[in-house]
């Protein structure tokens, strides 16, 4: 049997277990230095994907049956010298000469198969294809679980969300009239879940308040809430600096509030002593025309770059902030970039630590942007 036939009927047997190919016939017209070729189980069916791998990088190529015998007859004939096949019949040692005649050492197998399932549904906190009723009321699945195309993002969002609060909560005790305030909610998707998942997984008769600045959220929202009969689930209208609160406080969220107002959401989280704060922040425009720093200023003459950058020197100073007032921060990717740029979630966590460091780290930050008059360390000063 020649390699055509070893190839092809390994394919179409399924027995194909993988293939590699290594040391390029020709290195100064092929980048690859190795390729790897393996079966994988995908929604559009079985294919062969093909890793290709530089010194630094690596590429991915997924064609079906009849593509890959012909990708893989090219790359063993034409473009490498060392190639070894694993199939569940036999491993193959191919050898090829400079002349481009193939020796075929034949072996006793030594692989066994075991395809990678790329179409395996993620577990998530809320699953897919359980009906869930806030979700259903929200458009987001219809009555059966099963979510709607276009609002999958935003189920995924919800879980990312839930999945964050989840391990936010591991070393803290959760009592009943645990406190929750969420600021600017708009339709509140992640509101309704917060208060979905404490009370109906965690079992935890949780508190809530939405504040919102739109009239007819508000009303959606509450009325949504007595649709649930989440009794404790409440939304007002009102703003971040002027909302206030007597009792106790346990988690802040404030989900894309923008510019200065995410400031002021984690100046008043700071004020009410709050133990878990979740924050995405949104439009940083303080520092676009403040930060200063000429060693960078090839990149900084460029406004694309400049926003970018004054972007995450904010976020990197609110989480500074955050330190210097007890708190253990983490900057958390919460939405893919594919989706948006506005994607880091500010996790903080008040833990009393010591403030030394971070009131060091927090003053040296500031002079390496050459900057003065901040907003969150002015009106954390203006409130008693």
């Amino acid at each position: 049997m020649n390699i055509d036939e070893i190839i092809r009927n390994s394919l179409l047997e399924n027995k194909f277990i993988y293939g590699v190919f290594t040391t390029p016939r020709n290195k100064g017209e092929n980048p690859y230095k190795k390729i790897v070729a393996r079966p994988l189980i995908m929604k559009s069916g079985n294919i062969i994907q093909f890793e290709k791998l530089t010194d630094t990088k690596a590429f991915h190529n997924n064609l079906n049956f009849e593509d890959a015998l012909r990708e893989i007859l090219e790359l063993i004939k034409n473009e490498y010298k060392n190639i070894n096949i694993f199939t569940l019949d036999a491993d193959y040692q191919l050898l090829i000469s400079k002349k481009g005649s193939i020796k075929v050492i034949e072996k006793e197998p030594t692989k066994e198969l075991n395809i990678e399932n790329h179409n395996k549904k993620k577990q998530y906190i809320i699953n897919e294809n359980e009906p869930c009723e806030f979700l259903t009321l929200l458009g987001v699945m219809n009555q059966k679980g099963q979510v709607y195309a276009k609002k999958y993002d935003k189920f995924k969002q919800i879980n990312k969300f839930l999945e964050i609060v989840d391990d936010s909560l591991k070393d803290i005790k959760i009592n009943d009239d645990f406190m929750i305030i969420d600021f600017g909610c708009g339709k509140a998707y992640l509101t309704f879940a917060l208060y979905y998942y404490f009370n109906e997984i965690k079992k935890v008769n949780v508190k809530i308040i939405g504040l919102d600045l739109k009239d007819d959220v508000i009303n959606f929202c509450n009325e949504t809430a007595e649709m649930l009969k989440f009794n404790n689930l409440k939304f007002q209208y009102g703003d971040i600096k002027n909302f206030n609160y007597k009792s106790k406080i346990d988690m802040i969220v404030t989900l894309h509030a923008c510019d200065n107002a995410t400031d002021a959401a984690l100046v008043k989280a700071i004020k009410w002593n709050t133990d878990i704060i979740l924050s995405v922040p949104c439009c940083q425009h303080e520092f676009y025309d403040k930060i200063d720093n000429k060693s960078l200023e090839p990149m900084l003459k460029h406004g694309l770059i400049r926003e970018r950058i004054s972007s995450l020197v904010t976020d990197s100073l609110r989480g500074l902030f955050l330190e210097t007032k007890g708190y253990k921060v983490q900057l958390l990717e919460f939405i893919s970039l594919e989706h948006t740029p506005k994607n880091i979630l500010i996790r903080a966590i008040k833990i009393n630590k010591d403030k030394d460091k971070a009131l060091k780290q927090y003053d040296e930050f500031k002079k390496i942007w050459n900057l003065q008059d901040i907003f969150i360390e002015e009106y954390y000063n203006s409130l008693k």
